[in-house]
């Protein structure tokens, strides 16, 4: 048989990861970003200058005095992220999975329970946790306080799960139908299927829409001074007032919490971009 008489037979090709592109220099950090950035400090805090009073610390001495109090408290801002995403991602996790059951209540009712916290604004949930929880719980009479900072926590992280629902019902439903049904050739049962073939796939295309919604979360934090929680925003205020209301401080103090969470964020936003590229697929 020679070769003109050989068919060509169709192929599917398989899924390929995509070549690693060359980050967009767009997103990329340069040196004129930081020049940018502190040109725009500086140009803010003209009128501080202008308006300091020699009697009177300049606004460099004051900064610089609060600064520790700010640092601690933008750590709590942290701490309060990282344990609502935490939180919120495991509570997500959950009802992610139970958005693709087969049994029609558990599927029904995880979705109306995403939407519902999906859709409902951040504040209006915080506030809800803050109001209509207790002061304390009593359990076999020991008694647990729950302070504002816990109350704030746990209000964040109800929309956290609503949106990490949402990733993983999008993250197991992204992946081609093939993969179940070649699982099940296998003999492998449902739920062998989804946690070693389906969800260590889904892992990496979820990473990234995962990491954006904490850098999200991170910067909602400041709404806990709405409700007294101690966090950044709140010292920066009870820092103007210790300093007699001085206006010419608040655009210098505000500039600094303002720097603290770009140079926190701007990272995890970079490292997304990075992860978006790296883990694309060509279908």
């Amino acid at each position: 048989m020679n070769n003109r008489s050989q068919k060509i037979l169709p192929v599917i090709m398989p899924v390929m990861m995509a070549p690693k592109a060359r980050p967009d220099d767009r997103f990329r950090l340069q040196r004129w970003h930081g020049f940018a950035l502190v040109a725009v400090l500086i140009t803010a805090s003209i009128p501080a200058f202008a308006a300091t009073d020699p009697a009177r610390a300049s606004m460099f001495e004051v900064l610089q005095r609060w600064m520790p109090l700010l640092l601690k408290g933008f750590v709590f801002n942290i701490i309060i992220s990282i344990s609502a995403m935490a939180i919120g991602t495991v509570a997500g996790a959950v009802l992610g999975l139970g958005q693709i059951s087969l049994i029609a209540p558990v599927r029904k009712i995880s979705w109306l329970i995403t939407q519902f916290f999906r859709n409902a604004p951040w504040l209006v949930l915080l506030f809800f946790a803050m109001f209509l929880l207790p002061f304390e719980l009593k359990i076999f009479g020991l008694t647990i306080p729950l302070p504002d900072w816990l109350k704030a926590m746990f209000g964040l992280s109800l929309p956290v799960m609503a949106n990490v629902s949402e990733i993983v019902r999008g993250g197991v439903m992204s992946l081609p139908s093939g993969q179940w049904e070649a699982a099940e050739s296998l003999a492998f049962s449902r739920q062998q299927t989804l946690w070693r073939i389906i969800l260590p796939q889904c892992v990496k295309r979820m990473l990234p829409p995962w990491m954006n919604l904490y850098s999200i979360l991170t910067m909602a934090t400041v709404l806990a001074s709405i409700v007294g929680v101690s966090e950044v925003m709140t010292l920066t205020g009870q820092a103007l007032a210790a300093e007699g209301g001085r206006s010419d401080l608040l655009i210098p103090f505000y500039s600094f919490v303002l720097f603290l969470f770009f140079i926190y964020c701007y990272p995890i936003a970079r490292w997304t971009v990075r992860l978006e590229k790296k883990f694309a697929v060509i279908t």
